[in-house]
């Protein structure tokens, strides 16, 4: 199954285009923002769908008043795949006195792999006394609607809990939820009872469900409480790259604006040969070589023997991950450069590899975010990635500015 969004009238990208010094201001800072989008919309020629972690994330939600439900609403709906349990619905769960947390993601998500030791220990600590964690994978791109990725990725993260594959967004659209990550709580009475979108509260988060599951009459006290609330963040950090997409679903918006050069607005599905002047802008990414731009990715469009072919940005902050595919069989190598030059053992993420000859590179083997850089110091820097094969295809950049991790 295939989505495609309907583009801008094309006699107004002109127009768009003029107004990107506005919408890539230097002054966002969406690195522990959670990624807004609206889910999958049908054909429209509109341009105010929600961006991508260009808003800060809403603030806890928890002491406004939550809204109170209608039975079936708060529910897994849809024909969905499961993976670590059996299908279950949420109503027998509570019916059996559990509280269950209802944790919406995406597996090439940052922020939602933030997110996830922190799930694994409250799995740790409450399965056994009352709380369900359900993972709804609710996927960003096509090829993660896929169940052999999406469980390559549950092996991959240590994740425990039962997960549901919500490729229609059906259980998305009924918790009318706009976020990943998103956590929902639910009481044993099936109502909410507690709420948060993005990253961070993590403290707060474990009240909750402490507080729910000593109503439903399970006794935790014994159960330390965790002390860390959110990720130590850079204290010199002011400020941080957006998330960067290569698709034009999402370039071809007011809120887009990710692709640097003109010529990339000037049809969709084409390939064109694109001259790197290194005349970077803050919050774009720029190509040399032959690519051609695709719905969701762009996309290396032939093959090379000497990296002649790249794509680059100017970069803001700590880490840099990127969600790339492996759309044929064979593995393939993506080289790295920061300020000109190869990384430093101590600038390379989790994915790095360091030849004999110094460069450092990445592997791809499968479709998934690789974490390719990790500096000891906030900064300011320009990056390229380059591939000699024509499987390389980029789905997005993202970035952060933690003292650690990606």
């Amino acid at each position: 199954m295939k989505y495609y969004k309907t583009l801008l009238i094309w006699s107004a990208v002109a127009a768009i285009i003029a107004m990107a010094a506005v919408a890539c201001g230097e002054n966002l800072d969406p690195a522990n923002s959670p990624t807004q989008v609206a889910p999958r919309p049908t054909l429209t020629t509109t341009t105010d769908t929600p961006s991508a972690t260009l808003s800060l994330a809403p603030t806890a939600t928890r002491p406004l008043p939550l809204p109170t439900y209608q039975d079936g609403v708060l529910e897994v709906h849809g024909g969905n795949e499961w993976l670590n349990s059996e299908g279950l619905k949420i109503a027998d769960q509570t019916a059996d006195n559990k509280v269950v947390l209802v944790d919406f993601w995406t597996y090439t998500c940052v922020n939602c792999i933030r997110t996830l030791p922190f799930l694994k220990e409250w799995h740790a600590k409450y399965a056994d006394n009352g709380l369900v964690i359900l993972g709804v994978h609710t996927p960003e791109f096509e090829f993660e609607e896929r169940i052999d990725n999406v469980q390559a990725a549950i092996a991959r993260e240590g994740i425990g809990w039962p997960v549901v594959l919500d490729n229609e967004y059906d259980t998305w659209r009924s918790f009318g939820n706009r976020y990943w990550p998103a956590k929902y709580l639910i009481g044993i009475d099936g109502q909410l009872t507690y709420r948060h979108f993005g990253e961070g509260s993590y403290v707060e988060t474990e009240h909750a469900i402490r507080e729910a599951l000593t109503e439903a009459g399970w006794d935790v006290s014994d159960i330390p409480i965790g002390n860390v609330n959110s990720v130590d963040r850079d204290p010199v950090a002011d400020r941080v790259t957006r998330e960067l997409y290569a698709g034009y679903e999402r370039n071809y918006t007011q809120s887009g604006l990710y692709a640097g050069q003109d010529q990339y607005y000037i049809e969709p599905d084409s390939t064109r040969e694109y001259v790197d002047d290194e005349n970077y802008t803050s919050q774009q990414w720029y190509l040399q070589g032959l690519w051609t731009n695709g719905p969701e990715s762009i996309t290396h469009a032939r093959s090379t023997s000497n990296l002649d072919d790249y794509i680059a940005f100017q970069f803001v902050g700590r880490s840099a991950n990127v969600v790339v595919t492996l759309s044929g069989t064979e593995p393939y190598d993506v080289y790295i450069e920061i300020d000109g030059r190869p990384l430093k053992a101590d600038e390379a993420g989790i994915d790095v590899i360091f030849g004999e000859d110094g460069r450092s590179y990445f592997t791809v083997t499968e479709p998934r975010l690789y974490a390719f850089l990790e500096t000891p110091r906030f900064g300011e820097h320009i990056v390229k990635l380059a591939s000699d094969s024509d499987d390389f295809a980029i789905f997005a950049f993202t970035f952060g500015a933690n003292e650690s991790g990606i």
